[in-house]
């Protein structure tokens, strides 16, 4: 893993995420993009957050791309020619699939609504919902909605999941639906965990949220292009949306002011599903166990369907 330089596209993260691999990365030559060494890299790893900035990095001699994250909406694949893309895709999946468990916990047994800090009205009294027998609907089924209807599973709910392609379920117990108005009529929560690409852009519109079961649980982990968020906003107004939990918006962050801040059907979280303890970690096992393969001049994982965006 010594042989040839690595060149690191830092972007808004600076020195912090070169830091962090050249300490998980000991052995491997790594260069921040940009700077002396880094023209003769031929390896480029990189976050999605710099559009112009990332394309420069985009030197001659660089062969592979790996973006540390599962989406690569924004990266600039007009310049990418012939050199192979890759991500890391799954490395956030389990701690994104817990934060959709604790939204969906959250909405049914209201919480925190549900605590107290002095003596209630009624003890011994609420009206709490479950997951137990509810229908939830995933849309888009790689490696986060995987991880999402396998807890769910184990909640005895019922799970009908929408994917692009028309592979099987790899999934005992979970059914495939064959369009998206299917699913979100008969679904009590829905998983928003497709790719952003052209296809899916405001993919949730009107007509999306007129063919809701009404009283709905969406919560949104994938990117808030995938949300016509003024239509989302006239589904919550008028009902047909109880709750939205929305961990992605579009832009990021939101304008000071926005209705999402204070509208009393949202739950807006900064971006952080992918948080845990592990996420890092896997994060980097992933670029390491693909630089090695570079480097053995064996097939790379997560490759990048670059036509299709994901």
């Amino acid at each position: 893993m010594t042989d040839g330089t690595v060149a690191v596209h830092c972007g808004t993260w600076g020195d912090y995420l070169l830091d962090a691999l050249r300490r998980g990365l000991p052995n491997a030559e790594l260069v921040a993009a940009g700077t002396p060494g880094a023209e003769s890299a031929d390896v480029l790893v990189t976050l999605v957050d710099d559009g112009p900035a990332l394309a420069a990095a985009l030197t001659p001699g660089v062969r592979w791309v790996h973006v540390l994250g599962a989406g690569t909406d924004g990266f600039p694949f007009d310049v990418l020619g012939d050199r192979v893309l890759t991500c890391s895709r799954g490395a956030g999946a389990a701690a994104i699939a817990e934060f959709v468990l604790a939204a969906m916990l959250a909405f049914e047994k209201h919480l925190p609504g549900s605590w107290v800090t002095e003596p209630p009205e009624q003890w011994n009294t609420a009206q709490l919902g479950g997951l137990e027998g509810r229908m939830l609907g995933i849309v888009g089924f790689g490696a986060i909605g995987t991880e999402v209807a396998r807890r769910a599973l184990a909640f005895d709910m019922s799970v009908l999941a929408l994917r692009r392609s028309a592979t099987p379920s790899p999934l005992d117990g979970v059914a495939l639906a064959p369009d998206l108005a299917t699913l979100l009529g008969g679904s009590d929560h829905v998983v928003v965990a497709a790719p952003a690409t052209p296809d899916t852009r405001h993919l949730f519109d009107d007509a999306a949220f007129a063919a809701v079961r009404p009283g709905v649980h969406l919560v949104n982990v994938a990117r808030g292009s995938l949300i016509d968020q003024d239509a989302l906003l006239r589904a919550l107004d008028d009902g047909r949306v109880a709750r939205a939990s929305l961990d992605v918006v579009e832009p990021e962050p939101l304008p000071a002011g926005h209705p999402f801040y204070s509208h009393p059907g949202v739950r807006l979280s900064p971006h952080i599903s992918w948080s845990s303890p592990r996420t890092g970690a896997r994060t980097l096992t992933l670029f390491a166990d693909n630089l090695v393969r570079y480097r053995a001049g064996h097939e790379l994982r997560g490759i990048v369907d670059t036509e299709a965006g994901y």
